[in-house]
Protein backbone atom coordinates (compact mmCIF):
# COMPACT_ATOMS: atom_id res chain seq x y z
CA UNK A 1 0.00 0.00 0.00
CA UNK A 2 1.54 3.55 -1.01
CA UNK A 3 2.50 5.24 2.38
CA UNK A 4 0.13 8.41 1.03
CA UNK A 5 -2.96 6.21 2.00
CA UNK A 6 -1.03 4.98 4.62
CA UNK A 7 -1.15 7.93 5.98
CA UNK A 8 -4.30 9.21 5.34
CA UNK A 9 -5.87 6.08 6.88
CA UNK A 10 -4.36 6.56 10.26
CA UNK A 11 -5.39 10.36 10.13
CA UNK A 12 -8.91 9.07 9.44
CA UNK A 13 -8.41 7.01 12.70
CA UNK A 14 -6.69 8.90 14.89
CA UNK A 15 -9.64 10.94 16.52
CA UNK A 16 -11.01 7.44 17.22
CA UNK A 17 -8.28 6.24 18.42
CA UNK A 18 -7.49 8.73 21.22
CA UNK A 19 -11.05 9.15 22.39
CA UNK A 20 -10.89 4.78 22.50
CA UNK A 21 -7.58 5.82 24.62
CA UNK A 22 -9.18 8.09 27.31
CA UNK A 23 -12.20 6.29 27.58
CA UNK A 24 -9.44 3.76 29.40
CA UNK A 25 -8.17 6.28 31.49
CA UNK A 26 -7.09 9.96 31.26
CA UNK A 27 -3.88 10.66 30.47
CA UNK A 28 -1.22 13.40 28.89
CA UNK A 29 -0.59 14.40 25.30
CA UNK A 30 2.90 13.23 25.16
CA UNK A 31 1.54 9.43 26.81
CA UNK A 32 -1.25 9.90 24.08
CA UNK A 33 1.21 10.18 21.27
CA UNK A 34 3.35 7.13 22.36
CA UNK A 35 1.08 4.71 22.46
CA UNK A 36 -0.25 5.77 19.05
CA UNK A 37 2.90 5.33 18.10
CA UNK A 38 3.91 2.34 19.60
CA UNK A 39 0.28 1.09 17.92
CA UNK A 40 -0.24 2.77 14.69
CA UNK A 41 3.04 4.24 13.70
CA UNK A 42 1.44 7.71 14.22
CA UNK A 43 3.99 10.30 14.91
CA UNK A 44 4.16 12.61 18.28
CA UNK A 45 3.56 15.99 16.33
CA UNK A 46 0.11 15.34 15.01
CA UNK A 47 -1.22 14.42 18.61
CA UNK A 48 -1.23 17.88 19.75
CA UNK A 49 -3.08 20.28 16.84
CA UNK A 50 -5.87 17.08 17.47
CA UNK A 51 -5.85 17.56 21.33
CA UNK A 52 -6.79 21.30 20.91
CA UNK A 53 -9.21 20.48 18.25
CA UNK A 54 -10.96 17.53 20.39
CA UNK A 55 -11.28 20.12 23.42
CA UNK A 56 -12.21 23.23 21.27
CA UNK A 57 -15.26 20.50 20.03
CA UNK A 58 -16.23 19.32 23.24
CA UNK A 59 -15.22 16.22 23.48
CA UNK A 60 -12.05 16.62 25.58
CA UNK A 61 -11.52 18.78 28.79
CA UNK A 62 -8.21 19.10 30.34
CA UNK A 63 -7.23 19.37 34.28
CA UNK A 64 -3.26 19.61 35.54
CA UNK A 65 -1.55 17.41 38.00
CA UNK A 66 1.38 18.52 39.52
CA UNK A 67 5.00 16.15 38.83
CA UNK A 68 7.14 15.24 41.16
CA UNK A 69 9.80 15.82 38.26
CA UNK A 70 8.57 18.96 36.86
CA UNK A 71 5.87 20.76 35.55
CA UNK A 72 2.35 20.07 36.17
CA UNK A 73 1.00 17.91 33.25
CA UNK A 74 -1.95 18.59 31.14
CA UNK A 75 -4.00 15.91 31.72
CA UNK A 76 -7.42 15.05 29.27
CA UNK A 77 -10.39 13.42 30.27
CA UNK A 78 -13.25 12.62 27.97
CA UNK A 79 -16.56 14.72 28.01
CA UNK A 80 -20.37 13.63 27.92
CA UNK A 81 -20.14 14.79 24.55
CA UNK A 82 -16.79 12.50 23.95
CA UNK A 83 -18.30 9.60 25.06
CA UNK A 84 -20.88 9.76 22.58
CA UNK A 85 -18.56 10.45 20.01
CA UNK A 86 -16.78 7.55 20.56
CA UNK A 87 -19.76 5.47 20.91
CA UNK A 88 -21.27 6.91 17.14
CA UNK A 89 -17.20 6.86 15.95
CA UNK A 90 -16.96 3.07 16.94
CA UNK A 91 -20.15 2.04 15.45
CA UNK A 92 -19.41 4.11 12.07
CA UNK A 93 -15.77 2.17 12.20
CA UNK A 94 -16.93 -1.50 12.78
CA UNK A 95 -19.66 -1.14 9.88
CA UNK A 96 -16.65 0.48 7.39
CA UNK A 97 -14.18 -2.27 8.42
CA UNK A 98 -16.94 -4.87 7.83
CA UNK A 99 -17.35 -3.92 4.76
CA UNK A 100 -14.00 -3.31 3.41
CA UNK A 101 -13.05 -6.82 5.19
CA UNK A 102 -15.88 -7.64 2.99
CA UNK A 103 -14.77 -6.24 -0.57
CA UNK A 104 -10.90 -7.46 0.50
CA UNK A 105 -12.25 -11.27 1.18
CA UNK A 106 -14.48 -10.80 -2.48
CA UNK A 107 -17.99 -11.57 -0.07
CA UNK A 108 -19.60 -7.91 -0.85
CA UNK A 109 -23.06 -8.39 -2.67
CA UNK A 110 -22.68 -7.71 -6.24
CA UNK A 111 -25.89 -6.29 -7.80
CA UNK A 112 -26.40 -3.01 -9.65
CA UNK A 113 -27.12 -0.57 -6.50
CA UNK A 114 -23.51 -1.58 -5.66
CA UNK A 115 -22.47 -0.55 -8.80
CA UNK A 116 -24.87 2.79 -8.46
CA UNK A 117 -22.68 4.04 -5.52
CA UNK A 118 -25.38 2.86 -3.21
CA UNK A 119 -24.61 2.25 1.00
CA UNK A 120 -24.28 -1.55 1.88
CA UNK A 121 -26.38 -2.30 5.23
CA UNK A 122 -23.52 -4.02 7.17
CA UNK A 123 -26.31 -6.77 7.86
CA UNK A 124 -26.27 -7.37 4.50
CA UNK A 125 -22.74 -8.40 4.09
CA UNK A 126 -22.43 -10.40 7.63
CA UNK A 127 -25.80 -12.41 5.93
CA UNK A 128 -23.68 -12.78 2.46
CA UNK A 129 -20.64 -13.76 4.12
CA UNK A 130 -22.26 -16.57 6.36
CA UNK A 131 -24.20 -17.41 3.30
CA UNK A 132 -20.68 -18.24 1.26
CA UNK A 133 -19.29 -19.77 4.70
CA UNK A 134 -22.22 -22.46 4.94
CA UNK A 135 -21.27 -22.93 1.11
CA UNK A 136 -17.76 -23.31 1.77
CA UNK A 137 -18.78 -26.12 4.20
CA UNK A 138 -21.05 -28.05 2.04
Amino acid sequence: MPDSIDIQLKKGVLGLCVLALLARSDSYAYEIASRLSDAIGMGEGTIYPLMRRMQSDGLVETYLVESPSGPSRKYYRLTTAGRAALEGQTAEWRAFAQAVDALVANTAPHSDAIAAGAPVEPAALTDQSADAQRGAEQ
